[in-house]
Formats: C-alpha cells, structure tokens, sequence
C-alpha cells in the first residue's frame, strides 16, 4: 500500500468534512443529506450520540487530519514493510472513540480487522469508504463479528471485559485497554472564562469519554458557588432524557441516604475522594497542599487519561477546555499504538 496516498486521502477527507459542517441545511447537496440521514440514524438507535455531538467529533477529526499534523505524528515511526492483520475491538462510549486506531492500523502498513461496538455503527464505516475513495483505493480494511486469523489484537473494554479479554488474547501481541477518567485541578484563582472552558471538559459527550472530568481538586477556600455559575452554559443538558434518568436516580440515592451534596438542577457535586463518579455527578475534594494531589496523582495514574490544571501548577497537564482535542500523538492509557504496531 503507497503510505503517500492514505496521507493524501485522509486530507482530502478532513477537507470534505469540513465542507459538509461549513454548509447550511438549505445548500447541502445529495451527499450531504446522506450524511445528515446517517447521523440522525445513529442518534436513533443510541441516543446519547446526539447529532451535535456527532458533529462535534467529526470536527475534531477535520482540524486534527491535516497535512503538517500528520506528517509530524508519522514522522517518528517506521512503517512496517510486511502487512499482517490486527483485530480491532472498537469501544463505543463517544463518537468516533476507535478512529484513531483504525487510522493507526492503515497508517503502519497492516489491515484493520474491525469489530465496531454496537453503539456506534455508522460513522467509521462511512469514513473509511470515503477515505479509500479519496487514496485511489490504497486502504485495506475488513469489518468482522469474530476475530479470526489475526497476527495481533487492540481491544477496549471495561475493568472487567478486560480480564476477559486479557485471558483470551494471552497468545497474543496485544493492547487491552481497561477503564480511565480525568481529573481536573484548580489552584483557586481561575477566571470565569477557565472555568466555562473546564465545563466542557466535564459535559462534553455527556461525560461518558475517559478524557471527561469526573474528579476536581479545590484549595480549601474555594467557593462552590463559582463551579455552578460557570457551568451554566451546559444547563441544556438535562432535557436529554438519557441523563436526566442518570440524574434523578443519582439525586434520589443520595436524598435517601442523607448524602451531603450540591444541586444545580442539572448537576451534582459531592465531596468525595473516589475518582470515578456516577454520570450527572461531580466529586471534588478539597487540599492542602500540592503534595497531597500530586500523591492521589500517582497512585491512580493506571486510572487517570488525563489531568486538567493550569501550566503553573507544575503538573503533567493540559489546558482548561483541550480535554476533548486530543492530538495524533495521544493515545489512549497513554500507550503508544504506533511503537506496538512497529512490532506485529
């Protein structure tokens, strides 16, 4: 396969995409419905991949897939002169979540054998067709039901599907990817605008990605009242009927347990020092001293994709509202897909 061509055809296809989302409903050609169609069907059968959020994800992809983008991710690896096939088994918690391992598979020379989730059926299929239409068919690809005749094997999973999984593949080259969330800490003088941005990092896709916020870390004097505030712009939230039950159950667990917790009538905070928290649910505990986080840091690392801060803080970070805008380079539990693919 001409790697030059996959480069070229991936950049043709973040050209279309960002064509179709650039366009008004009133100018959208035959392709353009069709793909209006798709998402609208993909919606339907798993509610919480919402049109928007759909489009939210095709878009990161559409500023992510550029040439200079690319050709710097490609730069530091060696791509395999013999093609074996790696089985793909694809999560399906936000849209478009196994692209980059498709793409990373094609890109190192071997044949993707993809088992899609059942919760997100459509996109990747339709972007691999137009990705091999726009790289003169220079694409291999093959979706499956069961893994069969393979040289190696990626798979996402929960903390128990991985031990499965773990077992099955034990003859394997592999990557199995367990469950993980991310944290977010604040030094206590954000402005209001850092803290709407850390909102998205928090609700974008519902809260259901590993790069989603689910634990916040505040000095001891920070007022509550701030978060809510400037989570506002998120409030819309709760007329999705899929959270909303997340939301009433959570709320009333916590009311018949005489929890204490904050309300905003779309989320909830509650002090508490588990890292993953229940959808519509936010944990925060409060510090003293830097250390402190640092330690809860490191012994949750195998746990933790991503920590959100600011630079000052000295903390392997990234920046208020870039959760959700992972690059090329970044990879899920932080394990280097295109240095495991080097040695299939």
């Amino acid at each position: 396969m001409n790697t030059e061509n996959q480069v070229l055809g991936l950049i043709k296809l973040s050209d279309y995409i960002k064509a179709f989302l650039a366009k008004k409903p009133e100018d959208h050609n035959e392709d353009d419905v069709n793909i209006e169609l798709l998402l609208k069907k993909s919606e339907i059968e798993n509610p919480w991949f919402t049109v928007d959020n759909q489009k939210f994800a095709l878009q990161q992809w559409s500023d992510l897939l550029t040439e200079e983008n690319i050709k710097n991710w490609l730069k530091n690896y060696s791509i395999s002169k013999i093609s074996k096939k790696v089985g793909l088994i694809l999560a399906g918690n936000i849209p478009l979540v196994g692209f980059h391992d498709v793409i990373s598979v094609v890109l190192s020379n071997h044949i993707p054998l993809i088992k899609l989730s059942s919760k997100d059926r459509y996109l990747i299929p339709f972007l691999l067709k137009k990705w091999k239409e726009f790289s003169d068919d220079q694409i291999q690809f093959e979706f499956v039901e069961k893994l069969e005749n393979f040289d190696a094997v990626i798979a996402t999973g929960s903390n128990n599907t991985a031990r499965y999984l773990e077992y099955y593949f034990k003859n394997y080259l592999s990557i199995i990817r367990k469950n993980r969330t991310s944290v977010a800490v604040l030094k206590g003088d954000e402005t209001n605008e850092e803290l709407q941005l850390l909102a998205k990092d928090i609700f974008q896709y519902f809260g259901l990605g590993c790069r989603n916020v689910t634990r916040i870390f505040i000095p001891k004097d920070f007022v509550i009242d701030r978060l809510f505030e400037n989570f506002l712009g998120f409030q819309d939230i709760i007329n999705h009927n899929k959270y909303a039950n997340n939301y009433d159950y959570n709320r009333a667990v916590y009311l018949l347990n005489q929890d204490k917790f904050w309300d905003n009538n779309f989320v909830m905070l509650k002090e508490d020092d588990k890292l993953f928290s229940p959808l519509s649910v936010i944990n925060f505990s409060r510090y003293e001293s830097l250390e402190e986080v640092k330690n809860f840091i490191t012994e949750n690392e195998e746990n933790i994709q991503c920590v959100v801060a600011k630079e000052v803080l000295g903390l392997d970070s990234i920046a208020f509202g870039d959760a959700q805008n992972p690059g090329l380079d970044t990879y899920a539990d932080n394990v280097d897909t295109m240095k495991f693919l080097e040695l299939v």
